[in-house]
């Protein structure tokens, strides 16, 4: 079994900057890739960034590339997400995930374990 718990959300200003965490617990954290996605109102949950089990490797979804940064530390059993130049449309849910992959996946059906959640908000 494992646990995930997202923190770090808010409200910001457009252009401004928020890092989200999220601590893992009660899994070899380690061992695994993991993910950000997010979910807008009435939207469906879209990919945001993964990252693989060691940290060498990255992906993210187009609109975030050059804005938004994945990274990990393991003997924290921590993922972090740094998001800057926020715009309104980044508003959403951000979920972190992860699986039984040790290599970045991009579709959310390929992770097992979901955190609750963390709302960002961003106002023009």
């Amino acid at each position: 079994q494992g646990q995930l718990v997202e923190s770090g959300g808010g409200l910001v200003q457009a252009g401004g900057s928020l890092r989200l965490s999220c601590t893992a617990s009660g899994r070899t954290f380690s061992s695994y890739a993991m993910g950000w996605f997010r979910q807008a109102p009435g939207k469906e949950r879209e990919f945001v960034a993964a990252i693989s089990w060691s940290g060498g490797s990255t992906y993210y979804a187009d609109f975030v590339k050059g804005r938004f940064t994945i990274s990990r530390d393991n003997a924290k059993n921590t993922m972090y997400l740094q998001m800057n130049s926020l715009k309104p449309e980044d508003t959403a849910v951000y979920y972190c995930a992860t699986g039984n992959s040790r290599y970045v996946r991009t579709r959310a059906y390929e992770y097992n374990y979901w955190g609750q959640g963390t709302q960002v908000t961003v106002s023009s």
